[in-house]
């Protein structure tokens, strides 16, 4: 099961919070599609996310905007 969360335009370091907040609500081996800006954005969420373990699948790349999924399993 995935779940989506749209964060584009969402100023750091709020969009690496909510990110958090979502991970946390989900159940194991579901995964978090995550939509987020490019630069800064981009670069602390996923390195964020990264440092706690959490696997990472980019699945689009546009010139402004990113989308990637968050796989959950072994990290609560």
């Amino acid at each position: 099961m995935s779940e989506y969360l749209d964060l584009r335009g969402t100023p750091c370091p709020a969009n690496f919070v909510r990110c958090r907040l979502a991970l946390e609500e989900l159940n194991q081996n579901n995964t978090l599609q995550v939509d987020l800006d490019r630069g800064e954005p981009e670069e602390t969420v996923l390195s964020g996310l990264r440092k706690e373990g959490y696997k990472i699948k980019i699945i689009h790349i546009d010139c402004n905007w990113i989308r990637f999924l968050v796989e959950i399993n072994g990290i609560k």
